[in-house]
């Protein structure tokens, strides 16, 4: 177990390197969150009280959704916000819940992360080639920055899984995280929210 202790040793702060990032990230996400619900307060009272309609401005509000999405879900996952079949999971030992996550991650979310990367790769590209500004005249220019939060996606969502798999090997060959280096005590920002 001496040389398992010093393999994750690094893995397991490369691990609270992630968990970090993504909780900043949420929490810039977060303050996105509000500036999104003012815009669109800003386009309906624009449209319905003064008649005045911005392409731009109504797309701004569509960019900002997909970027809370998109940027958010690896915080997500770090706390635990995801849905999941809980009747089984929620009552189950941390070892069973331990082999659920690194089975789910190995078979279904590493595979489709890949493939999501992969797929838009050749998208975003083409899109930081030509510039490409929206279809909508009026609209938003810089698209290709948008699309690239696709990859950004996959990454940051990539990285929270293998975070996961690692608190996952943690608990099936140690027990419980709070016995280890890991423990979510331990994690950066934890308690600010």
């Amino acid at each position: 177990m001496l040389i398992l202790d010093i393999l994750f040793k690094p893995l397991n702060y490369l691990s609270k390197i992630v968990d970090s990032i993504n909780h900043l990230v949420g929490i810039a996400v977060a303050w996105l969150t509000v500036l999104m619900v003012i815009n669109v307060f800003v386009v309906v009272v624009l449209r319905y009280v003064f008649s005045i309609g911005f392409v731009w401005l109504q797309e701004l509000y569509v960019w900002s959704h997909a970027a809370v999405f998109l940027l958010g879900a690896g915080y997500t996952l770090l706390h635990e916000g995801h849905v999941r079949i809980d009747v089984i999971y929620r009552k189950s030992s941390v070892s069973y819940k331990s082999i659920v996550n690194i089975l789910g991650i190995i078979i279904f979310a590493i595979p489709l992360l890949y493939l999501i990367f992969e797929k838009s790769w050749p998208l975003i590209s083409r899109s930081w080639e030509n510039f490409e500004r929206s279809a909508e005249a009026g609209g938003m220019p810089g698209v290709f920055i948008l699309k690239s939060l696709i990859a950004v996606f996959a990454i940051l969502f990539g990285l929270q899984f293998f975070s996961l798999l690692m608190k996952s090997l943690n608990d099936l060959l140690w027990g419980s995280n709070a016995s280890n280096p890991q423990s979510e005590a331990d994690l950066v920002g934890k308690n600010e929210l």
